[in-house]
């Protein structure tokens, strides 16, 4: 079996032949390489031939991915918005909110 994932940067693929877990963090078609990082945080390259005959396949992100990575901060995670939202009191006015 070959894969007919097409890579695309920041998706998630797993090499079912190896178990691996993998994001792809680049691709350069100039020096025809797809730049990868497994699960484990192990920076990993495949070119073209290589990617296309693998036994690669989509998935989802895994709930564990920021394990491999050193000291991950929360804003890098990918989340847009990490702060609580509370109103300012000097700026409600509770007439505009009576009838």
């Amino acid at each position: 079996m070959t894969t007919v994932a097409e890579p695309i940067i920041g998706s998630w693929y797993k090499d079912f032949e190896n178990n691996l877990k993998f994001k792809v963090v680049a691709i350069d078609e100039k020096d025809d390489s797809i730049d990868v990082q497994y699960l484990n945080g192990d920076i990993g390259e495949y070119d073209s031939e290589s990617w296309f005959s693998s036994t690669f396949d989509y998935i989802e992100a895994p709930e564990d991915w920021s394990t491999g990575y050193d000291e991950i901060e929360t804003d890098d995670l990918g989340y847009t918005d990490t702060d609580e939202h509370k109103p300012n009191p000097e700026d409600v006015d509770l007439d505009d909110y009576l009838d």
